[in-house]
């Protein structure tokens, strides 16, 4: 796997190796020893899976100590906008994030480090999106950040009157009220 450093401390693109003959291909989506190796040690404990349509804006999730959680991200199918947010008090690029376009196409991940509130756009008609967590989901831990945040200014890439959000993430607050 080839790993790529993004402007953000700890979180990093993967490329994975993929092998294609004329049966389709094949890659190693995981594994923990070359993970280890290459970004650090990590102990994921539950995997998650979503699927979503087009105009779907998922976040901007993050979970409060001692629940925080790393992520391994990735899309199975179709097409995302995936976006994370330093919320690490003190980080230099605090209040900073970091787009990248994840895909079946692809094939890339991204790991996601503690203290980082992430989210997504759907960009393609469906998209089947997984993720691997090294900490339990925590309900009453939970927090996020308004998607529409004037203060980050993210493109979602989606025009305003079709996104989709949950009525929770509506309400979530801005970056400046945490």
């Amino acid at each position: 796997m080839n790993v790529i450093e993004t402007a953000i401390a700890g979180v990093v693109i993967i490329e994975p190796r993929i092998f294609t003959d004329g049966r389709g291909y094949f890659f190693e989506s995981f594994s923990q020893q070359e993970f280890e190796e290459k970004v650090g040690k990590v102990n994921f404990v539950q995997d998650n899976e979503s699927k979503s349509r087009y105009g779907v804006i998922r976040g901007l999730h993050f979970q409060r100590p001692p629940y925080e959680q790393a992520k391994l991200v990735r899309v199975v199918k179709g097409k995302v906008l995936d976006v994370n947010v330093d919320i690490r008090k003190g980080s230099p690029t605090f209040g900073k994030y970091v787009a990248v376009e994840l895909s079946e196409e692809n094939k890339r991940q991204i790991y996601i480090p503690r203290g980082l509130a992430h989210g997504f756009a759907v960009l393609s008609e469906e998209v089947i999106f997984q993720y691997k967590c090294d900490n339990y989901y925590a309900p009453g831990y939970e927090g996020g950040i308004r998607v529409d945040d004037p203060e980050l200014g993210i493109d979602w890439q989606i025009p305003e009157q079709e996104r989709i959000l949950s009525d929770k993430d509506k309400k979530h607050p801005l970056i400046a009220d945490l």
